[in-house]
């Protein structure tokens, strides 16, 4: 995707209009007023936007009193904020962002209106998060002024706002409004308008990836959960996080992903979380979701391996981020082991296991292919000088002996073990390599360039790294190697190769 020209942003004295003043358009009204605009908040439901502008107000006065704000700006915002109760009081505006409900009827009739009302430089945004900027745009006479303008939940505090271009829409609009959003003390970045942009589309794999492993009995949620955390580095497990957005609302977003994408399968909706959608079990919000968030429940555990023996004798093979932190971390502790190089990839041998980081390969499947039947398979972690916790997955044929001393081993460098049953890819790994693959497809079929989907996915979910950034971290080839194992471990089209993956590793050229 090219890089767009420069445009600048919209004046103080532009008049900003909200309709909808729900938590996103209160969000986006607060932001605007903070930035110095006059902001014009409306409603259809009675009384909503004159509610919604005193909590505004309140929350100045707020950030005054903590000292985030002084009390003259805290004032002047508060100030500049009005609601109005009719449509035609946005005459005037110069921008009109719409934050209503996700119908696109409703969306296009509320800009059909606005179009004989507003004049012929006046701007027009949606804060869509699912619905195409396209279609919104279609049955407008000049559907060039408009273009997405998707905040993230709270506006006032989420970085992130993607700039989404519909097929009509003018560049110098969404240059526009990128130039607006920066001025406003946000992070834009530019996306074309397919389904889900850019977060909404390669975070379906963070949540799918996990429902997979349950539903193949990998491991208990709280097990699963803590992988990511404690070994991947993300602020909250997929369920946890599945739970807080709420499964009726993820649920109806992988949906609508899938259908937009004419039922790829990468984006397959889940048997289990339909299963919790149907049961009203949508997460917090209704007590139970996938955790039981009633009075007096207990919150279940991670599954850790119980203490090993410290083993007797310890090899670490190599210079790879698991072999260097592992000989950091036993050095620390005080416990002898011995270095060498090796010409496979095995990572360390102990009492009879050797032990390697997964390549997307059951242990079985790579026991049987390498001959070494006390095969140990070792989770991805975003750091392993950092990690408290990693998944392992022991080979059919390994014996007892061998898959204790290899879990003793990890122990006995200061880890958390949660053994999984031996799927493809264990957690971590395969979450990983497929929101960079996810992430490198967006890229390749145009949708955002790679510096916009690395921000994007740090900024909108807060993921340690951005996909891209991570597949350089571990290996580009490593990634395609762990694609194509699951895929061929799967027989499915829901783990094929990005096009673009497979040529960065060809010629070893730079993703991000």
């Amino acid at each position: 995707m090219s890089a767009p020209s420069v445009s600048a942003a919209l004046p103080l004295s532009a008049r900003i209009a909200v309709v909808g003043a729900g938590a996103m358009g209160t969000g986006i009204a607060q932001v605007a007023a903070a930035a110095g605009h006059a902001v014009s908040l409306l409603d259809n439901r009675p009384d909503a936007a004159a509610h919604a502008v005193a909590a505004i107000r309140a929350q100045f006065a707020r950030l005054a009193d903590k000292g985030q704000l002084s009390a003259d700006a805290a004032q002047a915002a508060a100030s500049r904020l009005q609601a109005v109760t009719e449509l035609a009081e946005l005459a005037d505006a110069d921008l009109v962002i719409e934050a209503i409900v996700e119908n696109l009827d409703a969306k296009q009739a509320l800009y059909a209106a606005l179009e004989a009302l507003v004049g012929p430089d006046c701007l027009f945004a949606t804060n869509t998060s699912s619905i195409s900027v396209t279609a919104i745009a279609a049955r407008l006479q000049r559907p060039e002024r408009l273009a997405g303008l998707h905040f993230f939940n709270p506006a006032p505090l989420m970085a992130l706002v993607e700039i989404v271009s519909g097929l009509a829409t003018d560049p110098a609009v969404a240059n526009t409004l990128f130039a607006t959003a920066a001025a406003w003390g946000k992070t834009p970045v530019h996306a074309k308008s397919t389904p889900g942009f850019i977060v909404n589309r390669v975070a379906r794999p963070y949540y799918a990836e996990a429902l997979r492993l349950l539903q193949e009995g990998a491991a208990d949620i709280a097990t699963l959960d803590a992988l990511l955390r404690e070994a991947g580095g993300f602020r909250m497990g997929p369920f946890e996080l599945m739970d807080l957005i709420g499964h009726d609302v993820n649920f109806a977003v992988t949906q609508s992903v899938w259908r937009a994408f004419y039922h790829d399968p990468r984006f397959t909706p889940s048997l289990i979380q339909q299963e919790r959608v149907d049961a009203g079990f949508y997460g917090k919000k209704t007590g139970r979701g996938f955790y039981d968030y009633r009075d007096g429940a207990v919150r279940p555990l991670p599954h850790s391996e119980a203490a090993q023996p410290q083993p007797g004798t310890i090899v670490l093979y190599g210079s790879s981020p698991a072999s260097q932190a592992l000989a950091q971390r036993l050095g620390e502790r005080g416990v002898a082991f011995a270095q060498a190089q090796a010409s496979d990839a095995r990572v360390a041998d102990v009492d009879g296991a050797t032990l390697f980081v997964s390549d997307g390969r059951s242990a079985t499947q790579r026991a049987h292919d390498s001959g070494i039947a006390n095969t140990v398979l070792l989770d991805l972690a975003l750091d392993y000088r950092q990690a408290s916790r990693l998944g392992v997955t022991v080979a059919e044929g390994c014996s007892d002996s061998a898959a204790q001393a290899a879990i003793g081993l990890l122990q006995a460098a200061g880890l958390a073990v949660s053994r999984l049953r031996d799927v493809p890819g264990l957690a971590v790994m395969r979450t990983v390599a497929m929101l960079a693959n996810e992430a490198a497809d967006a890229v390749n079929q145009s949708v955002c360039s790679a510096t916009a989907v690395d921000a994007a996915m740090r900024l909108g979910v807060n993921y340690p790294l951005g996909p891209l950034a991570w597949a350089e971290q571990i290996g580009v080839g490593q990634v395609c190697a762990v694609l194509s194992h699951l895929a061929a471990s799967y027989g499915e089209d829901r783990y094929r190769l990005s096009p673009l993956l497979q040529h960065h590793a060809l010629t070893g050229k730079a993703l991000s």
